[in-house]
């Protein structure tokens, strides 16, 4: 009797106990309230940022800060940067922070922008660096309503 009951607690231990957590995936978050309105692809419940858009509601203009991955953070090249969406491109000036943070800015009647809209692939190349921003189809309601929100 006392062999099962030892058994039936050890099981109960191995339920109870930690959990192996599986790492967070990256995830696409709209963020809408009092101040600007941002779509930031991002590990929820961390630091961890892919690429952030960014404006202030019926502004018309879009700020695009992406991140270079570790493995591929490069010097500033130049100030500026080449936007490519499907057959639509345009240049901008680029600004760079620490941590391979590379900022443009778009307005949201530019064909390019529609392009992204429609695609949810952009690619921002500075350089010899290629930083692409990828909107998979789950998550390209949240960049229209984003877009819808931003345009003036």
């Amino acid at each position: 009797m006392s062999f099962i009951l030892s058994a039936v607690l050890a099981l109960g231990l191995q339920a109870s106990g930690p959990q192996a957590t599986p790492p967070s995936a990256w995830t696409w978050t709209l963020y809408e309230g009092d101040g600007p309105i941002v779509l930031a692809n991002e590990r929820p419940d961390t630091p961890d940022l892919k690429a952030t858009l960014q404006c202030a509601p019926g502004s018309s203009v879009v700020d695009i800060t992406v991140y270079a991955p570790d493995d591929r953070r490069s010097p500033a090249p130049s100030g500026f940067a080449r936007l490519t969406s499907g057959a639509e491109t345009t240049t901008g000036e680029a600004r760079f922070g620490r941590g391979g943070r590379v900022e443009t800015t778009l307005r949201t009647d530019h064909p390019l922008f529609a392009a992204f809209v429609g695609s949810g692939d952009m690619a921002v190349l500075t350089g010899d660096q290629t930083l692409a921003v990828k909107v998979d189809r789950p998550h390209l309601a949240k960049l229209r309503r984003f877009a819808d929100r931003c345009a003036g």
